[in-house]
């Protein structure tokens, strides 16, 4: 081996010691020589100490002893500047987390497989987690439309949709803890225990018969299971791709797009033929099914670390600026983004629109955001994450503005929501990986979890303020088409200024 041999005593294993380039780093077992080890068996955890130098290749010997001795582990080179005990550039900033330059990697690990069986196997899972769960959200006007027609026709369509705004911001808000547990623990008891809390919370919808029933059924049980399925789907994706992540998570997420074609048709034809409460123990059962296929296939790459929670973890993630603004820009955009999910068939019936036509205009919006989510994610991996995200919630303002508002007729609202499916699709797939792209992987939960749990108010109470609008104008839906448009034009500028914390007003992939 090229370069000097330094020996280190056991006394001074764990200190940070310069070590000239070229050289090699052992250390004398003082118990037994023969057996010396240079470091542990967790090189992440050997290099945060300092007993090992960063960017040494080491290779396992293969050849285990006979007697049971542990393998000896040797450098194969030792290429690397001395190490400095001082904070200094390449140290995590406040919140935490690594400071990749703009459109790198995040912190971690950069052996990530970007393909292979096992990956794609966690993004067929999650694909199919994401037709159970944010499917069925995007089937939020079907239950509006039933509700205030059906078994709590008594209550305003703005009381009606708080059920909806907490069932989206549970689902959400939950993923504080569930990224905190994943982080922890890994994806195996969120799986099973989601699924098992979620089909139960459907089951009890079909059983409700008062608004305080179907409130707790739907908007708190079936949200925690379901957030904690989503939740370990994707944050188990993020640690098994970095150059393809935004591809991969698009295709992962059009599985919700696909839940919002099928479901909506199918929930409307159960409910007319066989009625409610049977149409969602049929659709229980067939989630059920489907996530099963997610909790034998999604894994996590990298080992859990379990350490014991702290609140001010949270509050320490927002410190780093990136976060903080790229945090406030989802709030905006997400102020605005479900309305049209919400209240577009209510207004296709005020608009005079034809019956057999309303049952397929949520499909016709979800049947486009398929391609909204996948490619944006294919040119944002090769064009920038926050490129993109800027464009593309920047679009969704755009047409919310000039195309949704002035819209009176059947026509109208058509062109509306391809151009809108689209556009908003983007917003879903890409949000995670923006944040991935500023964050250590291995703390990807935690802090996909902060962003989440701020970001829910805004689907918390961006549908009822959207009610309200809707009762105080006497039915017009002017008001509510433009609270839409310009809370998603605010989240677009704000994301703008996130991306220019990374790299300022360059034309650079970011």
């Amino acid at each position: 081996m090229a370069g000097s041999t330094h020996s280190l005593s056991s006394s001074t294993m764990h200190e940070k010691t310069p070590v000239p380039a070229g050289a090699a780093v052992t250390s004398t077992d003082e118990k037994d020589p023969a057996h010396a080890r240079a470091y542990s068996d967790n090189p992440d955890r050997d290099l945060e100490r300092g007993t090992i130098v960063a960017g040494t290749d080491y290779d396992d010997d293969d050849d285990d002893e006979d007697d049971g001795s542990e393998k000896k582990k040797q450098p194969t080179t030792a290429a690397t500047e001395p190490r400095d005990a001082k904070p200094g550039a390449g140290d995590p900033p406040a919140g935490g987390a690594a400071a990749p330059g703009p459109g790198s990697a995040p912190a971690g690990g950069d052996d990530f497989p970007d393909g292979g069986l096992q990956a794609w196997l966690v993004v067929l899972g999650g694909w199919c987690a994401l037709f159970c769960t944010f499917g069925l959200v995007n089937c939020v006007g079907v239950f509006e439309q039933y509700y205030v027609n059906g078994p709590l026709r008594q209550y305003s369509s703005s009381t009606v949709s708080w059920i909806l705004s907490v069932q989206v911001w549970t689902m959400i808000f939950s993923g504080t803890v569930f990224g905190r547990l994943f982080d922890n623990y890994g994806p195996r008891w969120l799986l099973w225990g989601g699924t098992v809390a979620y089909v139960f919370g459907l089951m009890m919808v079909s059983l409700s018969r008062e608004y305080y029933q179907f409130f707790l059924a739907q908007a708190i049980v079936g949200s925690v299971g379901s957030s904690a399925v989503f939740n370990a789907c994707m944050s188990s994706l993020v640690s098994w791709f970095s150059k393809n992540r935004s591809a991969a998570f698009g295709v992962m997420v059009s599985g919700s797009s696909v839940g919002g074609v099928v479901l909506p048709i199918m929930m409307t034809k159960l409910i007319d033929s066989i009625g409610f409460p049977w149409m969602m123990r049929a659709m229980a059962f067939m989630f059920l099914g489907l996530l099963l296929v997610a909790c034998l296939t999604v894994r996590p790459r990298l080992a859990p670390r379990p350490r014991p929670f702290k609140f001010m973890e949270y509050v320490n993630n927002l410190r780093d600026v990136r976060l903080l603004v790229t945090i406030i820009g989802f709030f905006l955009f997400m102020w605005g983004m479900f309305l049209p999910f919400n209240y577009v068939l209510l207004q296709a019936e005020a608009a005079g629109t034809s019956p057999s036509l309303i049952p397929y205009l949520l499909p016709i919006l979800n049947a486009v955001s398929i391609f909204g989510r996948i490619i944006p994610g294919i040119i944002a991996d090769k064009l920038g994450r926050y490129n993109v995200m800027v464009f593309i919630t920047f679009i969704s303002a755009l047409f919310c503005l000039a195309v949704w508002t002035p819209v009176k007729n059947t026509a109208g609202i058509l062109v509306f929501m391809i151009i809108f499916g689209f556009s908003s699709g983007g917003f879903i797939s890409l949000g995670p990986t923006c944040i991935a792209q500023i964050s250590d992987i291995r703390e990807i939960g935690t802090r996909v979890g902060t962003a989440f749990a701020i970001q829910s108010f805004g689907a918390l109470t961006g549908s009822p303020i959207g009610g309200a609008i809707v009762s105080a104008q006497h039915g017009s839906y002017l008001g509510l088409q433009l609270f839409c448009g310009f809370s998603m034009l605010a989240g677009s500028i704000v994301l703008l200024g996130a991306r220019f914390t990374q790299a300022g007003l360059k034309l650079v992939k970011v």
